[in-house]
């Protein structure tokens, strides 16, 4: 192509032969002279010689997440075009047939995206090699050409046929494999997602409660306290007759069928036993963080009974913590004291199960003035502002912090409380700050297991908040002087939350009634 020269030897006398007058008198023509040279300099340059580029190669793989997206809902052959010049896929063996629990065939690959974040882009291929599946196992490192194989929905699930085991080059072994853990929600949602991928669903608890003896084999419900799934175990499998743990981090690869997805354990190791769950008699439920007026002895505590108690005959104890200012982490935990943490003991009153009961100073609503709730069930009225706690905590005009670092609320079984004293139910409120380091020696508030919390991450024990995953808090609330409620279904009988708690905010004012923070929607329920 060439460049418009007459135009331009054209424009240059415009500018160069002529006076700035004539200049002015023919601009509308200058212009149209200077648009033309644009155009046809950017066409010029948009012609595409192929001595123009430096030549590129198309990589050979492809990855599951891209190669997946490839299915139409209709069988595909695969070649080099549907494949943008691929050939294979690359990736680490997470199937295990030697315990005959993964789909006889089929071995199952995961990969992550080659270019780009890959954020997001760790999927799973299954590959249906017949026999030859047994002879990789998980770790393996391997390239497979998939070009000529057919990418296909076999009983929901979809999966490569047509591939040869000859395709299928080992690279190397003992690779590691990523497993995500997964909420049974995730799952539910995006079941294609996490197909053919290794995935933990943690503190799964069986429901209903296996009786003694009941095995593994079939298909049984697992529930996290974000919803079910499905955990199936062939009737083949060598540990089918294992018996079935009430409670355990369940590990396995996600297959989906045409009633949903399913979790099949590989191995029997894949089913981690967790420690059954101590009950707490007590579940938090809400609090008041910032009354109307002088927080000193108004802020309380809400909470729900999960049985009938005497607390003569069997005591409780509540500690806040309130983390403002300059941290370090507390060496003891939720018995540090002072400015820190603060306790009240209950040793008096009963409580019937399924009723709210209260913990803190004065009994109105919202602050002085305030609608009085003695009507309520107080467990305990303290004089917070002048009264040091019951064994540690000074004497504070703020129980409940309701601005700044993370605080938080724990009960505990009995009146002693030291380093050592792990909670019955605990949560988390607030801002951030240094609670926890990991030492040695470890040092910050001790959790337990919860809706929010675990004890047990990859097999291993996690004992504080700040530790692993136990990041979890719920914010301050959206407006000065709400009412956060926490509102989730807790099973009395197994200690676990079939639904976990969530945080709205109830505005308050002078004249609130006490039905207002115990008979609205969303509130704590108690099943079993």
């Amino acid at each position: 192509m060439q460049l418009p020269f007459r135009e331009l030897m054209t424009l240059i006398r415009w500018f160069g032969g002529k006076n700035l007058n004539h200049i002015k008198n023919n601009m509308k023509k200058i212009i149209l002279y200077i648009s033309a040279i644009i155009l046809f300099c950017g066409t010029w340059i948009g012609c595409k010689r192929e001595t123009d580029y430096v030549g590129v190669s198309v990589s050979p793989y492809i990855s599951n997440f891209d190669l997946r997206k490839l299915f139409k809902n209709a069988d595909l052959t695969l070649n080099t075009e549907n494949l943008g010049g691929a050939d294979f896929i690359k990736g680490v063996v997470i199937s295990n047939q030697t315990a005959n629990n993964t789909p006889s065939g089929l071995l199952i690959v995961q990969n992550s995206r080659i270019a780009g974040s890959g954020i997001d882009s760790l999927r799973g291929m299954a590959i249906n090699i017949g026999a030859d599946a047994a002879k990789f196992v998980p770790g393996d490192s391997v390239h497979v050409r998939v070009t000529g194989a057919t990418l296909k929905k076999v009983s929901g699930m979809l999966q490569l046929s047509g591939v040869l085991a000859s395709n299928i080059e080992k690279k190397a072994s003992g690779r590691p494999i990523i497993t995500r853990a997964v909420s049974t929600a995730s799952l539910a949602s995006r079941p294609e997602f996490y197909e053919s991928t290794l995935i933990t669903i943690s503190k799964g608890n069986v429901n209903p409660v296996p009786a003694t003896g009941e095995k593994l084999v079939g298909n049984k419900t697992i529930n996290d306290g974000y919803g079910t799934a499905t955990l199936h175990t062939e009737t083949t499998a060598t540990f089918a007759n294992e018996e079935l743990t009430p409670f355990a981090d369940f590990t396995g690869i996600v297959f989906n069928t045409p009633t949903g997805p399913q979790l099949w354990p590989r191995i029997f190791d894949d089913v981690f036993p967790l420690a059954v769950i101590k009950p707490s008699a007590l579940v938090i439920t809400g609090y008041l963080t910032d009354p109307s007026g002088p927080d000193n002895n108004y802020e309380y505590i809400q909470f729900k009974a999960t049985r009938d108690i005497d607390f003569a005959a069997t005591p409780y104890s509540i500690v806040t913590c309130n983390n403002a200012g300059i941290l370090v982490a507390p060496a003891t935990g939720w018995a540090l004291g002072g400015v820190r943490t603060y306790k009240i003991n209950i040793t008096r009153g009963t409580v019937k199960k399924g009723q709210f009961c209260y913990v803190g100073g004065n009994k109105n609503i919202w602050g002085s003035g305030s609608t009085d709730i003695s009507s309520a069930v107080w467990i305990s009225s303290t004089q917070y502002s002048t009264v040091n706690g019951a064994d540690f905590g000074t004497a504070t005009a703020n129980l409940l912090a309701n601005s700044g670092n993370v605080a938080g609320i724990a009960v505990f079984e009995g009146t002693k409380v030291d380093g050592n004293s792990i909670p019955l139910d605990v949560i988390m409120y607030g801002g951030n700050g240094a609670v926890y380091s990991a030492g040695p020696p470890e040092a910050g508030y001790r959790i337990t297991n919860t809706d929010k919390y675990s004890t047990i991450q990859n097999r291993k024990a996690v004992a504080f908040y700040g530790a692993g995953t136990n990041t979890s808090k719920f914010s301050f609330p959206s407006t000065t002087g709400n009412f956060t409620t926490l509102g989730g279904v807790y099973d009395a009988k197994t200690g676990l939350w079939s639904t976990g708690r969530t945080a709205q905010f109830i505005a308050l004012t002078g004249s609130s009634a006490l039905s207002t923070i115990e008979t609205a929607t969303g509130f704590t329920t108690i099943v079993n």
